[in-house]
């Protein structure tokens, strides 16, 4: 980078984001370089993917939140100096973009990892995407080159055409985009598992041929640019993050781009409405591989904690109390998918000990989520007792409630719904661009489903490996549901990943499902002889001498209507021994529902009730005879 007379740069220091798809190996990638940099000496065994440290993420195999680690690098490239080389590993899931927005607003650079077999999928393309608009150079690493199906060649193409594709959106927006330099892309062949890479193409299926990262690290020392600042230039220092200490409260994760900042320093504090606040730097923390110590001062491209500060929240800026230069604030996409969370108004509510159960618990939990949380917006409903949480897709959400659950709350939460917009006094609802792979035999299957959803097909591609790769573009709303029907449809081969695609006219009515609900008619105990009479009628959700309430579905009906049942019928008892004796072999053992699934599940006139110890489907409206007469005057209405 070209130096001005009034610019300085810090070679001693590099801040980069690694990028890339759902399970390309970003987190795995990371480990391989805090080990080969002996970060974990003191540590002794240390687990596998030691970035995911919540125990969703550790659960589900994903990354959730965007977390920084450093890596002390003192290699060949280091040229007899030590570099500290902040690594930000983000989520791969477009759900969760507001983590990537807010980690790509930190670093200087972007390793983009690539599945050497599947090569770019849709969340590929939305965090390159951001890292272009942010003007940020980008370093390709093939990764799991040794896959038995790695096709590396062809993977290099498409993650370059690509970059070519973004790069032209971009331009149009963008006029002062450098496309040379965006086309300039190194390229690093990896195996993150291995612990290895070279910048020479190994064959398919093959370990690269050098036998550390020592190369990956030699490239992002020359392709990443050293931060810089100006080194008359007061105080700037930006928040990204949030963190909290069981010891000093909350933390303020922050990079500083100009002067110095000291512990014990009073500095200005400029917040999200334009206010000004002189607050005192309690204490201040740098993170050495993966533990936070204590340190004096941090100075420009350092990306530090800092404690003292009650209510400071992401994007706001901590600058020079006597000249206050404050950073602009950080933006994020808007949400597309909302979902009704309240307290727990079924008849089995209160029950788990300990379980926290009131309006003002749930509100203050929902705050604090808006905290660290940049892509969830609450907002008030009609009722005082239950809110609107918007997010960016139904796993955020799915993972909030959960966390919540976890945490002991008991909740009700409506069915996601779609987050619409007036444009030119036409209703537009968000779509969504979806990729599918699956194996030929189930192109039918997949091509009806998307259909039913009112999906449009884009493009199909057949590179003759027994796999198809469509792409559609669908409402965000017929992907509700969706992942269930298509998992059972594809026998469980299919993969599929979507990103948003801005807005367009609603679409009309998507059937989500086409079997109705089996409702328990009356309170009481299910029993095994109740269930095996009603058998035929569908699918169960509960087990025999689980309690259920009237209004509670307790299985998913054969046919397209909702039908109301006696679970708890009990077997007249006589004096005669029966010759036929009721045989529970023949029990169809109940289907169990995840969180996730059941907010699939649930239809717009039902819920999910959740609680520590359960997750239950129930209808809004309990009783029956309230439930007839709601319908009538819903279909009077339309």
């Amino acid at each position: 980078m070209s130096e001005t007379p009034s610019t300085a740069t810090r070679s001693d220091l590099r801040n980069v984001a690694i990028v890339a798809h759902v399970d390309h190996g970003k987190t795995t990638i990371v480990d391989a370089m805090l080990r080969q940099t002996n970060a974990f000496s003191s540590h002794g065994d240390v687990e596998d993917r030691v970035m995911d440290s919540g125990d969703l993420e550790k659960e589900k195999g994903i990354t959730i939140l965007a977390k920084n680690t450093t890596v002390s690098y003192s290699g060949p490239s280091a040229n007899g100096e030590t570099v500290t080389i902040n690594v930000i590993d983000t989520p791969g899931h477009a759900d969760f973009g507001g983590e990537v927005e807010r980690g790509l607003s930190m670093v200087d650079g972007v390793v983009l990892l690539v599945d050497a077999s599947e090569g770019p999928l849709p969340q590929t393309r939305f965090v390159l995407r951001k890292a272009l608009a942010a003007k940020l150079p980008v370093i390709l690493v093939v990764n799991k080159v040794d896959r038995p199906d790695a096709r590396i060649e062809e993977v290099v193409s498409e993650s370059m055409d690509l970059l070519l594709g973004l790069a032209s959106d971009l331009a149009e927006e963008a006029p002062d985009l450098d496309l040379d330099s965006v086309l300039d892309v190194p390229v690093v062949y990896a195996s993150g598992k291995a612990g290895r890479a070279s910048t020479e193409q190994p064959a398919d299926g093959e370990l690269p041929d050098n036998e550390d990262l020592e190369p990956l690290f030699k490239t992002i020392m020359d392709h990443v640019p050293a931060p810089t600042y100006d080194p008359e230039g007061v105080l700037q220092a930006h928040v990204t993050n949030l963190d909290s200490s069981p010891f000093l409260g909350r933390l303020a994760l922050l990079r500083v781009f100009n002067g110095t900042l000291r512990k014990g320093q009073t500095v200005a504090w400029a917040r999200q409405d334009g206010q000004l606040k002189n607050v005192r730097i309690s204490e201040l923390l740098k993170t050495e591989a993966l533990d936070r110590v204590p340190a004096e001062e941090a100075g420009p491209g350092d990306i530090v904690a800092v404690a003292g500060i009650e209510d400071i929240t992401i994007g706001e800026t901590l600058t020079d109390a006597e000249n206050p230069q404050p950073l602009p604030l950080i933006t994020v996409d808007d949400p597309a998918i909302s979902m009704t969370i309240g307290i727990n108004t079924s008849p089995l509510a209160g029950r788990v000990k300990g379980a926290k159960v009131t309006a003002r618990q749930v509100k203050d939990r929902l705050d604090k989520e808006l905290i660290g949380n940049v892509s969830i917006r609450v907002l008030p409903t009609q009722r005082p007792d239950s809110w609107e949480v918007q997010g960016r897709g139904e796993l955020a959400l799915a993972i909030l409630v959960e966390q919540m659950r976890r945490e002991g709350f008991e909740l009700t939460a409506g069915k996601p719904q779609v987050v619409t917009k007036t444009i030119d006094g036409k209703l537009h609802e968000p779509m969504e661009r979806m990729t599918i792979d699956v194996p030929e035999e189930y192109l039918g299957a997949v091509t009806q489903l998307m259909a039913a959803r009112k999906g449009r097909m884009e493009t199909m591609v057949n590179n003759g490996t027994g796999w198809i790769r469509m792409e559609f573009t669908v409402p965000a709303r017929g992907l509700i549901g969706f992942r269930t029907q298509f998992l059972t449809d594809t026998r469980g081969a299919g993969i599929s990943s979507s990103y948003a695609d801005g807005f367009e006219p609603w679409a009309g009515t998507i059937e989500y499902r086409t079997n109705g609900s089996l409702i328990a008619d009356r309170a009481g105990v299910v029993t095994p002889y109740a269930m095996i009479n009603l058998q035929e009628r569908g699918t169960f959700f509960v087990e025999p001498t689980s309690e259920v309430y009237e209004g509670m579905i307790v299985g998913e009906n054969s046919r397209a209507d909702d039908m109301e049942v006696n679970i708890t019928k009990e077997k007249k008892l006589t004096n005669m021994r029966s010759s036929t004796a009721d045989s529970f072999e023949n029990l169809t053992p109940p289907r169990k529902l995840t969180l996730e699934e059941s907010l699939e599940f649930a239809r717009e006139d039902e819920c999910v009730e959740i609680t520590p110890e359960a997750i239950r489907i129930r209808k809004l409206i309990l009783d029956a005879n309230e439930r007839v007469r709601a319908n009538r005057s819903r279909a009077r209405a339309n």
